[in-house]
């Protein structure tokens, strides 16, 4: 996307309050705009074909149709637009079924203005961000074999990664940005982003958050140094 077109935002939240509030914050950004609103799940499919946006910042709770059916649907039928979801609390079971079914990141409502900004800008980045609090949660129960309860990508076939590849996607799994990578590994955050890429495809993976699944599940974590 060129740096002088802003990114284009669908709002979905049954609070009007809440939705309103966080519409006028974006619009107050030179790189980002609000293109919709929706009021539930139903609503935001409907809306997202019509306007077709970059970008879905999408409640998780919502009568008439949740989120997490909403973002099925909105993935399904609508490939390039990337979706956030947005919740009141780490212990949200929707959790792994938003993540499953496509999610490009699953946030905490208290977070501040200038994080949701660049959780925004992060996930147009191809990245996926989590609040910590998820994040944590989410590595938490995925050690404990708590992803059997989703379809999480089977062994994958075809060419392995290379060495440099699992070297980038340990570090994924630890929660560092492409910059971070890049600067860790003195390589550019392109090249990091290069090989992350080609990982995916190759363990058919549509995601950071499934590869960072994949690494602890396999037990392909870097070791801590004092072992």
């Amino acid at each position: 996307m060129p740096a002088h077109e802003p990114i284009r935002i669908l709002l979905v939240d049954d609070q009007p309050l809440f939705r309103g509030a966080i519409a006028s914050l974006i619009d107050g950004r030179d790189d980002m705009t609000v293109v919709g609103e929706a009021e539930n799940g139903l609503d935001a499919v409907e809306k997202a074909r019509l306007l077709l946006p970059d970008l879905v910042v999408m409640d998780v709770e919502m009568p008439v149709m949740n989120g997490v059916e909403a973002v099925r649907l909105i993935r399904e039928q609508l490939s390039t637009v990337k979706v956030i979801m947005l919740t009141v609390s780490e212990a949200d079971d929707h959790v792994f079924d938003a993540i499953r079914f496509g999610a490009h990141g699953y946030l905490l409502k208290d977070l501040r203005p200038e994080q949701l900004y660049d959780m925004i800008r992060s996930v147009m980045r191809n990245e996926t961000p989590l609040s910590p609090a998820i994040a944590g949660r989410l590595l938490s129960e995925i050690q404990n074999g708590a992803t059997r309860r989703t379809s999480s990508p089977a062994q994958p076939e075809g060419p392995p990664v290379t060495r440099r590849e699992l070297e980038i996607l340990q570090l994924v799994a630890e929660g560092m940005s492409n910059k971070e990578i890049g600067k860790s590994l003195s390589i550019t955050e392109g090249t990091v982003k290069n090989h992350v890429h080609n990982a995916l495809e190759k363990l058919h993976m549509e995601n950071r958050i499934q590869a960072t699944a994949y690494i602890v599940r396999q037990g392909l974590g870097r070791r801590p140094v004092d072992e």
